[in-house]
């Protein structure tokens, strides 16, 4: 017998985008809880879909208390594959993430969306029924964790808010099937203004959204284009209209100014200032958070037509879309904003 085994409490620990978990419990049981990316092939029906796991990953074997996961796994060892056997099954891993301490976030001193967004990055790598503990100094995220709970139904355990310290516990809750014929819960923004400070709301809001695991899209169209230009110059070909406008306009997110007390670009370094004196970041770094948590941002051919603006100009990561995408996209969403 040379197949390996582990306990459920350092199974618990491991990183399973790394493994390949099979799970041998029932259908049914699965449902109620599982491990998600695990193959689910229940016992009676392993020996005729032992071809369905792949070798290319240590395989862990589980199944309710351990007994026909180590026969499983003695069989996959004989066949070649790197097999663990966990050690009283499913059973013994539940109570391992019950009574495991909660990871810790430190969410002091992030501003919004920060907190948030932090929260919903460390409940990815967990597995349902794991806990976090989270310390922040806002005094939103004691409504936030409220609302994003509710929302995307993890539960909150626990929560202390004082004035600057919010003390919150959550545990990762498998989510819901949607029932049938509910409107999806996109978020649709259109960015029409090329000022910072409605530029800084849109993203934002559009990182809070991802956070809470919407698909989100923001459409740039007319003024907003500009948010999108690369800040450095691109040799492009333009007639002498888009070259007029090409000057006339602010190329990157660096040379946006204020829709209110701009005082000839004072206002927007002001502004600049107090977000990194008070570390809220920055909208390039927000910018940056979005592409990076799978917000699709979206170019309009046509008002880049009208002002001359090339594919070439813009910051990586930009998709080119018209009318129909914003529409589809609106669609698959239950809030569409203007800006």
């Amino acid at each position: 017998m040379a197949y390996k085994h582990i306990t459920a409490k350092e199974f618990a620990k491991l990183d399973f985008t790394k493994i390949t978990i099979v799970d041998l419990r029932e259908p049914d049981e699965v449902l109620v809880k599982g491990f998600e990316g695990a193959i689910n092939i229940p016992f009676s029906e392993f020996y005729s879909k032992l071809d369905d796991v792949p070798k290319e990953k240590p395989v862990y074997v589980i199944c309710r208390t351990g007994d026909f996961s180590e026969q499983i796994a003695e069989i996959l060892d004989d066949r070649g594959y790197e097999a663990y056997n966990i050690d009283g099954g499913f059973n013994a891993y539940v109570d391992a993430v019950q009574n495991a301490e909660p990871v810790f976030i430190d969410a002091k001193g992030l501003k919004c969306p920060g907190p948030i967004v932090k929260v919903a990055d460390t409940l990815k790598t967990l597995e349902y029924g794991q806990k976090v503990y989270v310390e922040a100094t806002e005094d939103a995220f004691a409504s936030d964790i409220r609302v994003w709970c509710d929302r995307i139904g993890n539960k909150l355990l626990d929560i202390d808010a004082k004035p600057a310290d919010i003390k919150a516990t959550i545990e990762k809750a498998k989510k819901e099937e949607a029932p049938a014929g509910e409107r999806p819960h996109g978020k649709n923004f259109v960015v029409f203004s090329g000022d910072l400070d409605k530029t800084i709301a849109a993203f934002i809001m559009a990182n809070g959204s991802a956070a809470m695991g919407r698909d989100v899209t923001v459409f740039f169209t007319f003024w907003g284009l500009n948010i999108l230009r690369k800040v450095q110059k691109v040799k492009v070909r333009k007639t002498l209209i888009e070259k007029m406008f090409g000057f006339m306009m602010p190329r990157g997110t660096k040379k946006l100014g204020l829709s209110r007390m701009n005082m000839g670009g004072a206002g927007a370094k002001m502004i600049r200032w107090i977000m990194k004196k008070k570390g809220i970041r920055s909208l390039e770094q927000l910018i940056e958070d979005a592409k990076e948590h799978g917000v699709r941002l979206i170019a309009c051919q046509m008002s880049m037509d009208i002002m001359g603006i090339r594919q070439e100009e813009l910051i990586d990561g930009v998709e080119l879309g018209g009318v129909a995408t914003f529409l589809g996209a609106g669609e698959q969403s239950d809030m569409s904003l203007f800006i």
